[in-house]
């Protein structure tokens, strides 16, 4: 766990409290735009996939203020979830390839 793993505990955290005084849409862009930083974040840091992860649920932010309901709602939602779940545990436990580094020969 590094630093930005703090201050993302520490944000959700602070905007989860936030969510029981500002509205449900206002705090969704919250959720949107906090997730937008890290993930700009992982990626200087050298983590491109858990920066892709975070565009995931950025995209996930999005579709709770934009589709009001339905299949499709759910679909995009648990869908843009599970991936940045999925991209965040690969990039951690080592699964997924090192785009970032080059290797000179």
């Amino acid at each position: 766990m590094d630093t930005i793993d703090t201050v993302t505990i520490v944000g959700f955290a602070a905007l989860g409290i936030a969510t029981t005084i500002i509205d449900g849409t206002v705090a969704a862009a919250a959720f949107g735009g906090f997730a937008l930083s890290l993930s700009c974040w992982r990626v200087y840091g050298g983590r491109p996939w858990e920066g892709i992860a975070w565009l995931l649920w950025v995209l996930a932010a999005l579709v709770i203020v934009l589709v009001p309901a339905g299949t499709a709602f759910l679909v995009l939602f648990f869908g843009c979830l599970l991936g940045g779940v999925f991209l965040l545990f690969g990039s951690r436990l080592e699964q997924l390839p090192d785009i970032w580094s080059v290797d000179m020969e």
